[in-house]
């Protein structure tokens, strides 16, 4: 799998061997974490990854991504894509942020490569959730051209037509 680059960004695939060694606990250097983060406020979604590929194989182009700064700068959060595509060629994601970058308009242009990213796997309609409380995230989905398609409780699920 390709790495997809939206300039300032590039979103890698996270290897299953990458999953299994976050899940023990050990960060490689090269890694290049900005502000230490790790993934580790996700390890169910790498538990999850690493036992889907384990049952069925790599899920690559879907599963976890790293975004990083530039082509080779450090790794500054991360994008998941469930997929593949269900019976109306969507497919749900998540993305997250080391807190040093938040405020810089990365958000953005993550949600912006990961938009790129799913329409180049197939995927015709893009879904994303939001804590009501977590405005920045949801803000940032709305710039993007995301529009609510459901509200619970605590979180709003936007869409985007792709």
């Amino acid at each position: 799998m390709h790495p997809t680059t939206t300039p300032p960004l590039t979103l890698l695939p996270f290897t299953v061997a990458d999953a299994e060694r976050v899940l023990a606990g050990t960060v490689d250097p090269h890694d290049g974490w900005e502000g230490g983060y790790a993934f580790t406020d996700e390890p169910e979604l790498l538990a999850d990854y690493v036992r889907a590929a384990r049952e069925n194989g790599d899920p690559a182009p879907f599963g976890p991504y790293l975004v990083h700064r530039g082509e080779d700068g450090p790794a500054i959060g991360g994008v998941n894509l469930f997929g593949p595509p269900d019976a109306d060629g969507a497919i749900d994601f998540v993305f997250g942020l080391v807190p040093a970058v938040r405020g810089q308009g990365l958000a953005q242009q993550t949600v912006e490569a990961a938009v790129e990213l799913a329409r180049s796997v197939g995927a015709r309609v893009l879904r994303a959730g939001a804590e009501i409380s977590n405005l920045p995230a949801r803000r940032t989905l709305e710039r993007v051209g995301f529009a609510e398609a459901g509200r619970e409780a605590d979180e709003i699920t936007y869409q985007l037509r792709l």
